[in-house]
């Protein structure tokens, strides 16, 4: 167990440091080793804990009954937060998102500091099966998008001149990124969940709005408006959860009535951009290749459908289910349509990655054993392929100067390694034995067996446009 507190600790604290010393390092090499330093210990951790958590008897493991000192810490850096926020909004006029930030951080603070939050309170801290899978992912997947960054970043600015060189704020953010997804998976406790969620929105409002192009900040606040619209979704069920129900955790919020879990499931369908909250994902595409990577790959939208599976078995058979899945069902076949209509290489791995999250948020909404698994198997291969994906269309595009889809034609011949490697991608996608092929057959025999029709024919249309 000591070992296990250890590892958590590392897995947490260590990406927080990191970009500390991100932040510091201004020369190229100093940055290569704190990069590739603190990959290879976030990745050796990660399988460590994995390791030791499927070794011990107990598959659901609790850590830190006590956290007041570090719930006031975490309070006043999301006053911080909203400060930020509204400064930021005023310079740029964006009132409203101001308004939505200060909203949710009042709320929050009322329920802290006014009386209305329990006593009593559970485990901080909580791993199971699916917490383990998600900290690899991150860390494994994660790690490597930024390993890939360091000489992106360099080969990024040398073919853009005009914007300004930021790469230490850049891997700062990235390593923050991951230290909050990291501490989401890991929350028990609804307030330590909300905290790490709110972190993932203002870094990748700050990540879109790298360049700081009227096109980048407009889409930076796209994207902040709608994810602080899920988060004050996400503060007002904290609040109704723990004065109506006196629930301040997750475990013991999945046990409760399917009612409460609307504002949830609407916070997690914004910040996995289902529709019609697909655009800010969209516009995240004007952000370096490697923030693409992690958005739409390993960290921001995998926190919405993480939460959505985690939700998954108190939606079983409910109203709340039923508009989770036809959202995600709906979002799986239109924007797999729309797919077919761009030519942006960035752009149609964006809409096929909303695609596929809404497959995974209708079989999450389902709430039966096979879907959910089906889920999970989704979550991995599609984090795998896609941020291979993303990658390399990167790379394309630094190699050609382009990463229009047509102008790849005789890629192969130009740059045989970078077509190798697009296609492993693209193969992890549809073909066996890749395991996005078997998870769509499970997806598509759980709706034949609930008796989802609209499900079906939208996981059959769907899957034909998607290829």
């Amino acid at each position: 167990m000591e070992q296990m507190q250890i590892l958590l600790a590392i897995l947490v604290l260590l990406p927080f440091v990191s970009a500390l010393l991100l932040a510091l390092c201004g020369s190229d090499r100093m940055r290569r080793l704190v990069v590739y330093g603190s990959a290879g210990v976030l990745m050796i951790s990660a399988v460590a804990f994995a390791v030791c958590f499927f070794s011990g008897e107990n598959l659901q493991l609790r850590f830190l009954q006590s956290g007041g000192i570090i719930d006031h810490t975490m309070l006043a850096l999301e006053a911080g937060f909203a400060v930020l926020i509204t400064v930021l909004s005023i310079k740029y006029r964006r009132y409203y998102v101001a308004v939505l930030s200060i909203v949710q951080t009042v709320l929050t603070f009322v329920y802290e500091l006014g009386g209305y939050k329990p006593a009593v309170q559970p485990y901080n801290l909580f791993t199971d099966q699916l917490t383990v899978i998600m900290v690899l992912i991150i860390a494994v997947v994660g790690t490597l998008i930024t390993v890939y960054a360091v000489g992106y970043m360099r080969d990024y600015h040398n073919h853009h001149k005009e914007y300004t060189d930021r790469r230490r704020f850049f891997f700062a953010m990235l390593y923050v990124f991951l230290g909050a997804m990291f501490g989401l998976v890991l929350s028990n406790s609804l307030l330590w969940l909300y905290f790490f969620w709110e972190i993932t929105s203002l870094v990748s409002f700050l990540l879109i709005g790298y360049t700081r192009t009227k096109e980048a900040v407009q889409n930076s606040f796209r994207a902040l408006w709608m994810n602080l619209l899920g988060g004050l979704g996400f503060a007002a069920a904290i609040f109704w959860a723990g004065v109506r129900f006196g629930i301040t955790d997750l475990q013991s919020l999945i046990l409760c009535d399917g009612k409460l879990v609307v504002l949830l499931a609407f916070a997690a369908l914004t910040k996995s951009a289902q529709l019609p909250f697909s655009r800010w994902l969209l516009g995240a595409m004007v952000a370096p290749t490697p923030s693409s990577a992690l958005l739409h790959s390993a960290t921001m939208v995998k926190a919405g459908v993480y939460l959505l599976i985690r939700l998954a078995p108190v939606m079983y058979g409910t109203y709340a289910g039923s508009m989770v899945s036809l959202v995600g069902g709906f979002t799986f076949l239109i924007t797999s349509m729309l797919a077919i209509t761009v030519s942006d290489g960035k752009a149609v791995l964006a809409y096929s990655t909303i695609s596929n999250l809404g497959l995974i948020a209708a079989c999450a909404g389902v709430g039966r054993q096979e879907t959910v698994w089906a889920a999970v198997l989704l979550l991995i291969f599609h984090a795998v392929s896609k941020s291979l994906l993303f990658q390399t269309v990167g790379a394309i595009e630094n190699a050609t100067g382009s990463r229009d889809i047509e102008s790849m034609h005789g890629l192969i011949a130009r740059h045989p390694r970078l077509a190798l490697t697009l296609s492993i991608g693209i193969a992890g996608m549809f073909l066996a034995p890749f395991g996005m092929l078997i998870s769509k057959w499970a997806a598509l025999k759980a709706f034949v067996d609930s008796g989802s029709i609209i499900l079906v024919l939208f996981i059959c249309f769907g899957s034909a446009t998607t290829l």
